[in-house]
Formats: C-alpha cells, sequence, structure tokens
C-alpha cells in the first residue's frame, strides 16, 4: 500500500466508523458466538503471498463484527464506560502516523512536553493541590498510564521501594528480604481486584479493610487493623482508597483516613478510575476532598472523558519517590539533554518544569516504550472544552437518576446502594437465585447488557450509564424490557413454586 493508496482507503476506512458508530444501536449489543466462533473462518497460517485491501475489508464485517460486543451502543450498560469521541479517534490515528516511542524527551520532545502539560490541565480541571502538578516547584507531576492497575502497581512498588530504604537507614541489620515479609498493603473490602494483584506482583501481604454500611471504609476500621498488625510485628506500608468501588460506585472517607496514613507513614493512593472524571464538575468536586493527603491519585479518562482506551492519568505529589524506585539508564538511553547536564544552563525560574520534562517517562511506569496518548487529551480537551465534558458527564448521572426513579416506583425492586454517579445498583426482592435468571433473561435475550455483582451477600444488577449517545429513550426501553422479564420470570417462578 502506497501513500495514494493510503489516501483512498483511509477515507474509506473513517467512513465505515463513522457509520459504524452512527448506526451502531441496530446492532445487536451482545454478539451470537461461542467460543472458538473465529478459528475455523480464518486460514490456520499468514498467506504467503500478500492480499488486496478490499478482501482483508470484507472480512471485518463477515469475521470480525460477528464477535464484537458493541461497547457504544446506547443498550450498552455493563461495566463502566469506555468513552469514546471522533476527536479521540483522529487524534489516534494521528498518534499511529508519527509513529513515536516517546520514552525519553529526547526520543521524542513533544510526546514527553505535551504529556507533562496535558496532566497538568487535567490536574487543574479537577482542582488537584499544586504539589501533584509538574507546573509548580517540580516535585510533582502527572503520566499516562495505560490503565488504573498500572497505577496502582506503580504506587505499591515505589511505596515498598521507600519503605524498604526507610526502614533500612533505621535498622541496617534487617535485610530486605527480612523487611519484606513484614510489609502489609491494605484495601477495602470493596476494591477493584487490580489491588490485590499489584499486591501480588510485588509479593506483599494485602489485607482487606472492612466497609461501613455504606460500602465506604471509614477511619476507625483502618486504624483497628493497623493496630493489630503493628502488634504482630508487620510494616503497614500502602493503603489504596477508592473513590467510587466498581461494585457499587462507593467512595472511600478520605479526610479520615488521610491524616492516619500521614501520621503511620503509610502511602496512600488514590483509585478513582471511574468516579474521577466527575470531579471536573463542581458540585462533585466534594468527593475528592482528602486528596491532600494522599502521595498518588489515578482516574481513567478513558473510561468518562470521551478519551478512547487507553488513557489513564497518574499523579504523584513527589516523583522522586515513583523514578527512585525504578531509574535504571544505560548508555543506550542516554541524551545530552540529560537532567544533570542540561540544568545548570536552564534559566532558574525554568528549573521546575526543565526537571519534570528530562525526568524520562520511561522511569514511570513498567514498560520502556510509550505511545504519543496524550494527543488525545490534546484534541478533546480542546475540542469539547471544560463545559463540554461537564455537561456529558451531568447528563450520565442524570440518566441514572432516571433509571434509579423508575425502579423506586416498581415494589417488586429495591435499589442497593446509593446513587451518586452514572450507576444504580438494584435487584428483585427476593432470592440470589431469582436475581440471577432475571440477569440471565436479560443477556440471553441481548437487547441490552447488564453484568452483576455481590453486595455483601446479594446477588446484585449493575446498571451503568455508558455510551456517549445513550438518551432518556434508551433508558426508558431498558427498564421496560427489565420489567416485563421480571414478570415472565416471577409467573414462572411462582408457578413452579407452587407445584413443588
Amino acid at each position: 500500500m502506497d501513500a495514494a493508496e493510503f489516501r483512498k482507503r483511509g477515507k474509506e476506512m473513517v467512513d465505515y466508523v463513522a457509520d459504524y458508530l452512527e448506526k451502531i444501536e441496530k446492532r445487536q449489543v451482545f454478539p451470537d458466538v461461542e467460543p472458538g466462533y473465529l478459528r475455523p473462518l480464518i486460514a490456520d497460517c499468514a498467506p504467503q503471498d500478500p492480499e488486496s485491501f478490499e478482501d482483508v475489508f470484507k472480512d471485518v464485517e463477515k469475521i470480525i463484527m460477528p464477535g464484537v460486543t458493541h461497547w457504544h451502543s446506547p443498550y450498552f450498560f455493563a461495566y463502566f464506560p469506555s468513552a469514546s469521541s471522533f476527536p479521540a479517534l483522529l487524534a489516534d490515528m494521528l498518534c499511529g502516523g508519527i509513529g513515536c516511542v516517546g520514552f525519553s524527551w529526547a526520543a521524542s520532545p513533544a510526546c514527553t512536553e505535551l504529556e507533562t502539560v496535558m496532566l497538568d490541565w487535567l490536574g487543574k480541571m479537577i482542582n488537584l493541590p499544586e504539589e501533584f502538578l509538574a507546573g509548580k516547584d517540580g516535585q510533582g507531576g502527572g503520566v499516562i498510564q495505560g490503565s488504573a492497575s498500572e497505577a496502582t502497581l506503580m504506587a505499591l512498588l515505589a511505596a515498598r521501594t521507600k519503605t524498604i530504604r526507610q526502614v533500612q537507614s533505621e535498622k541496617p541489620e534487617l535485610t530486605e528480604a527480612e523487611i519484606m515479609g513484614r510489609l502489609v498493603a491494605y484495601a477495602s473490602d470493596q476494591a477493584h481486584s487490580s489491588v490485590e494483584r499489584a499486591a501480588l506482583i510485588g509479593a506483599v501481604k494485602i489485607k482487606n479493610v472492612p466497609s461501613d454500611d455504606t460500602f465506604s471504609v471509614c477511619g476507625s476500621a483502618l486504624k483497628k487493623v493497623l493496630a493489630e498488625d503493628k502488634a504482630a510485628g508487620l510494616i503497614p506500608f500502602f493503603f489504596c482508597a477508592t473513590l467510587g468501588t466498581t461494585s457499587c460506585c462507593s467512595f472511600d472517607k478520605l479526610l479520615e483516613l488521610g491524616p492516619i496514613c500521614n501520621k503511620e507513614n503509610i502511602w496512600m493512593h488514590i483509585d478513582a478510575a471511574y468516579a474521577g472524571s466527575a470531579f471536573i464538575c463542581p458540585e462533585f468536586r466534594h468527593l475528592l476532598n482528602g486528596v491532600e493527603f494522599a502521595d498518588s491519585y489515578n482516574f481513567n479518562p478513558h473510561k468518562w472523558l470521551l478519551v478512547n482506551f487507553d488513557c489513564s492519568a497518574m499523579w504523584v505529589k513527589k516523583r522522586s519517590d515513583l523514578i527512585g524506585a525504578f531509574k535504571l539508564e544505560p548508555l543506550y538511553l542516554q541524551h545530552h539533554h540529560q537532567e544533570s547536564e542540561l540544568l545548570p544552563a536552564v534559566p532558574l525560574q525554568r528549573w521546575p518544569l526543565t526537571r519534570a520534562l528530562l525526568s524520562g517517562l520511561q522511569h514511570w511506569q513498567i514498560p520502556l516504550g510509550r505511545r504519543f496518548r496524550s494527543l488525545k487529551l490534546w484534541f478533546v480537551l480542546r475540542m469539547y472544552g471544560v463545559k463540554g465534558l461537564q455537561e456529558h458527564i451531568r447528563k450520565h448521572i442524570r440518566l441514572s437518576h432516571q433509571f434509579e426513579h423508575l425502579v423506586l416506583q416498581d415494589e417488586r425492586f429495591e435499589i442497593c446502594a446509593e446513587v451518586v454517579l452514572g450507576l444504580v445498583c438494584f435487584r428483585l426482592k427476593g432470592s440470589n437465585e431469582l436475581n440471577e435468571a432475571l440477569l440471565k433473561s436479560i443477556n440471553d435475550a441481548k437487547k441490552i447488557h447488564l453484568v452483576p455483582c455481590h453486595l455483601r451477600e446479594k446477588f446484585v444488577l449493575r446498571f451503568a450509564i455508558c455510551s456517549r449517545t445513550v438518551e432518556s429513550a434508551h433508558v426508558k426501553f431498558a427498564w421496560q424490557h427489565i420489567s416485563q422479564l421480571a414478570t415472565d420470570l416471577l409467573k414462572t417462578w411462582q408457578q413452579n413454586h407452587h407445584q413443588q
């Protein structure tokens, strides 16, 4: 394919994607395929001779689309949103065209500098304390990770290294292995499974802190667990607070937890993967109060800020804690603009930002290579503006309250957790088996798509407002569909119970 054909085929692909997204609600939201459907449809080996674009392209509808779950359908209410917008898609195309691997400033100056500035933009949009921004005194800063899971892992590993060094400075007789064996991380019993996975990768113990009746962790619960573990000779070093839990969008009490972590010298990381986007709206910013006590903070623009996957924003108060845990700089990655060489020649007032730019973003992440992901943020933030993004968030929240109202009008159902943002947790009053059967009937019908969760011992259905194009009519249709399926199910359920 030469440049001339690329122009032609590129236009065709843009038309195809635009048509796909414009007409997506006509497609069945969940596919009619079974595991292994795809292999019989494609050759066993790669072709020896080149195939035409036409041949490849026609197989998209024939082979790929039949197995796609349409996350951007207005009838998709599962998981949490996976953001997308036309500006983000165009920026991603440009990212692929530039094709840089921006691990250092020299590897692609624009890649490093735009990311640093975009994370400052984002931080200001949610009113993060200035300590987290690169533009103030240069101690903190932001970086784009691939996911919230990566952000949590990076924070935990940095906290582990910092704690080991601190303990060894106080008790040099202890080996690293001895200290590692006593380290303990903590998270809510409602925290995402990625926190536990981070502890597994980091080879440290992790304990769940019990949440209260609102599925939130409070200060007294953390104090109790810390006292028990310290009495047992363990070393608490990391706590992951969650704002907007996956199960029910509950919020840990930062204003109680933060001072405890600071007093006990425990790294507090905040995972706000979904909910964090809402903090650009002043009426929801209070949910982030207490972030000033945190060492690191993360949320996913790729969930709710119309930036397509992957784009997970992470900030640290002291980037030296992060870089100090991972910095390796072989000769082939060094360049003549290294921080130590350049700073004496830089005007004093520019030192903070220059340090942030030249610290090398490869030291802020697990992999070396990194894509030019900040282009997506740059396009979306400029083309929607803060006001446009705020309206997108507020629309989703209005729709979630519409669904909540519909549920509350039906005495057969109950709401299982406070509806704060765009997630509604609900269930039929009755057994878990009854609700499992309802969910199965919903997803078997394939008109809408939902996923469940467990809240304590209850099997609960989650209704998440996801699509950029979802409207009130889609929510109303979804509820009518659920209500009718519930009627049919209860009739059958009662008949079977009567026969028994």
